[in-house]
């Protein structure tokens, strides 16, 4: 008895499947966190990317912003993201009057937000926008989408990206609103 002990403690055969059982759960977690941090970067790359592309269009804009403008931009973010969840966007047109020393909003729109900005709320973004000229105007896109990871990773069941874009118009300092 004593020397089948001896013999078993001394045994080295098989050593390599005991380690790969114990490395094994930590390398398939290692795996997946690794797959759902970078798929969470590129879908907040996407979010940014859609939200900056919005801005820009809407920049070099010399017609009247409608309704349906702002559908075909929702859809067009909606399309640019594409993972499934509910695209929030609100675009808006802000000017600054250096005499009053505050933001005025010339016109806004919603998809799928609570509130438009307005005269009387835009001051509750304030500290978020950027120095700006006496009657000069930026056009302000802000999204919110959510991601869910495809893995539990310890990120929790759904991350909101939101963004907060803001562009300068390009040809003219005003872009006509009918939203």
């Amino acid at each position: 008895m004593r020397k089948s002990l001896k013999n078993f403690r001394s045994d080295e055969s098989g050593s390599i499947l005991v380690e790969a059982l114990l490395a094994l759960p930590v390398l398939l977690w290692a795996i997946a966190a690794t797959f759902t941090y970078f798929d969470g970067f590129r879908q907040s790359a996407s979010n940014l990317k859609a939200a900056f592309t919005v801005s820009d269009l809407i920049s070099r804009e010399t017609r009247t912003i409608t309704e349906t403008y702002l559908d075909s931009m929702h859809e067009l973010m909606e399309l640019m993201v594409d993972n499934g969840t509910q695209m929030n966007v609100r675009i808006s047109l802000i000017a600054f009057d250096e005499d009053d020393d505050r933001h005025y909003v010339r016109w806004s729109g919603i998809r799928g937000f609570d509130e438009e900005w307005t005269d009387d709320n835009i001051h509750l973004i304030r500290d978020k926008l950027p120095p700006m000229p006496n009657a000069d105007t930026l056009i302000l896109v802000e999204t919110s989408n959510t991601y869910v990871p495809f893995f539990n990773v310890g990120l929790g069941n759904n991350i909101t990206f939101d963004n907060f874009v803001f562009t300068r118009p390009r040809f003219t300092n005003e872009i006509a609103g009918s939203v």
